[in-house]
C-alpha cells in the first residue's frame, strides 16, 4: 500500500515540474527568440513481485513476470528548436535567424550563443545584446575586405566612420559606336566620367572617338582632362580601334594586345598634371567580345560611354544594414556602400543539448557538441534577415491544453493519496 503513496507522490512532483515548465513557456510567449521547453516523463524502476517462467512442453504455459511500477519522474526538459515567426521591425541593429544556428556573443570572456537578435550599439559602437554581451564576427579591413578565416572578435560600427578616398586607376567602356563606312564626314562621339585623385578630388575624363576618314570600321580614341584653362591629352599618339565588319566586335587596338578573354586594357601614356595620380597609372578597359557590356560597332543608336571607374572621394557612414550572409554594409555620404563587418554564426550537432544560462543565452555542454563557427548560409547554418526579429515559438493554445492535462493528472495523484490514506485508516480501525 505504501507503493501507491510513493507512486502518487512522484506523480505530484513530476506534474508540478510540468506546470513549472508550462508556466515558464507562457510567461515567455512574447520573448524575442525564446524557445519553448518540453517536459519529458519517464517511469521509475518497477518492483518485481514474481519472475517469468518458461513453458513446459505438454504440461503448462509460460507465465509472464509480475511487476508494479514505482511512479514517474521528469527524465528531461528539452528545448523546441523550431523556427519562430519573423516580424519586421526596420531597426538596423535587429536581426532574425532563418533556419538553424545561433549568434555568437562574448560576456566577461565566456562565449555564449543566442537567437535573440534585438541588438543595440553601446557607447563604443560595439554591437551588443540588451544584457551587455558583445556580438562576435569579423571586422572589414581596407576596401571592405573581410577575412572569415581569422578569429572572431567584437563587431564594431563606429558613428561617423570614414571611407578613405581612393585614386582611380581604371575606367570601363561599354556600348555601341555607330557603324562607320569610311565615307563622308567622320562621326565624333564623346563621353565623360569623373575619376578621383588620391585626395578624393574630382578629375573629369573625356574620351573622344572619331571615325578615321576614308577607312571603314576604324576609329581614333583620345582622352583629355582639364589643365587650368586648357586641357591635356592622355595619349601623345591617339590609339586606333578597329572593328570586325562582320561581327561588329573590336578586332584590334594599337598600343596594346588582347587579354586572354578577348578584352583590351589600354594604358594611358601621358598622365594628367597636378597632384593626380601620385605615382599610379590610368587605363581604359574594353570588356570581352560577346559580353553584355562589350563595345561594338553596329548600325543604329549610339550608346558608347564610360560607365565605371574604381576611385572614390572620402565619405562618412550614414546608415547600415545586415544582409542574409551576415555582412553589415555601410552606406556612405559619397554614394558608395562598403562592407563594415560580418556576423559570425554557430551551429551544433545537438542544439537541444545546450545549457540554458538565462537571458536567452546558451552555452555548450558535453552533449551539445562543439560549436561550428562560420558564416550564415554555409555549413548547415541558416541565413539572417536584417531589420527583423524572430518571435517566441511558444504556442499558447498548446500550452493551455497541456496545463489542463497537468492539472488533471495532479488532481488524480492527490486523489490516489487521499484514497490510500482512507484505506490505511480502515486497516487501523480494524485492530
Amino acid at each position: 500500500m505504501e507503493q501507491s503513496l510513493i507512486a502518487a507522490v512522484s506523480g505530484i512532483e513530476a506534474n508540478q515540474t510540468y506546470l513549472d515548465v508550462i508556466g515558464n513557456n507562457i510567461a515567455n510567449s512574447d520573448t524575442t527568440g525564446y524557445k519553448a521547453e518540453n517536459a519529458v516523463f519517464t517511469d521509475l524502476l518497477a518492483e518485481q513481485i514474481a519472475g517469468a517462467s518458461a513453458p513446459s512442453a505438454g504440461q503448462s504455459a509460460g507465465i509472464d513476470p509480475i511487476a508494479v511500477g514505482s511512479g514517474v519522474r521528469v527524465g528531461a526538459v528539452t528545448n523546441d528548436q523550431s523556427q519562430g515567426a519573423i516580424q519586421q521591425t526596420n531597426e538596423p541593429t535587429d536581426v532574425a535567424i532563418q533556419g538553424a544556428g545561433f549568434l555568437v556573443a562574448d560576456q566577461n570572456g565566456q562565449q555564449f550563443y543566442t537567437r535573440a537578435g534585438n541588438l543595440t550599439l553601446d557607447a563604443n559602437g560595439d554591437l551588443a545584446t540588451p544584457t551587455g554581451a558583445l556580438i562576435q564576427g569579423w571586422e572589414a579591413t581596407g576596401q571592405g575586405a573581410i577575412d572569415t578565416n581569422a578569429p572572431v572578435g567584437v563587431v564594431n560600427i563606429p558613428s561617423g566612420q570614414v571611407m578613405s578616398a581612393a585614386a582611380t586607376s581604371t575606367f570601363g567602356m561599354s556600348g555601341n559606336l555607330p557603324a562607320w563606312s569610311g565615307s563622308g564626314t567622320p562621326p565624333v562621339v564623346t563621353t565623360t566620367l569623373n575619376g578621383y585623385d588620391s585626395l578624393g578630388n574630382v578629375v573629369p575624363l573625356t574620351l573622344t572617338f572619331t571615325g578615321v576618314a576614308g577607312t571603314a570600321n576604324e576609329w581614333t580614341m583620345q582622352g583629355t582632362v582639364p589643365n587650368g584653362s586648357s586641357t591635356t591629352n592622355l595619349w601623345t599618339t591617339a590609339p586606333d580601334i578597329k572593328f570586325n565588319p562582320t561581327s561588329g566586335e573590336i578586332s584590334s587596338i594599337t598600343g596594346t594586345t588582347a587579354n586572354s578573354d578577348g578584352s583590351y586594357t589600354v594604358p594611358v601614356t601621358t598622365m594628367p598634371p597636378g597632384s593626380y595620380p601620385s605615382g599610379d597609372t590610368w587605363a581604359i578597359d574594353f570588356p570581352p567580345p560577346g559580353s553584355l557590356s562589350a563595345v561594338t560597332q553596329f548600325g543604329g543608336e549610339q550608346t558608347a560611354q564610360l560607365t565605371t571607374q574604381n576611385g572614390n572621394s572620402a565619405g562618412t557612414l550614414e546608415s547600415y544594414s545586415i544582409g542574409g550572409d551576415g555582412i553589415i554594409s555601410g552606406a556612405f555620404s559619397n554614394g558608395l556602400t562598403e562592407p563594415i563587418a560580418q556576423l559570425a554564426m554557430a551551429n551544433f550537432s545537438n542544439p537541444t543539448g545546450l545549457i540554458d544560462d538565462g537571458n536567452l543565452m546558451y552555452s555548450a555542454s558535453a552533449n551539445s557538441g562543439q560549436p561550428a563557427v562560420g558564416t550564415a548560409g554555409t555549413g548547415g547554418r541558416g541565413t539572417l534577415l536584417g531589420g527583423a526579429l524572430e518571435s517566441s515559438n511558444v504556442d499558447l493554445a498548446t500550452e493551455l491544453t497541456d496545463m489542463i492535462e497537468a492539472q488533471e493528472a495532479y488532481q488524480a495523484d492527490t486523489k490516489v493519496v487521499s484514497t490510500t490514506s482512507t484505506v490505511l485508516q480502515s486497516l487501523v480501525q480494524m485492530q
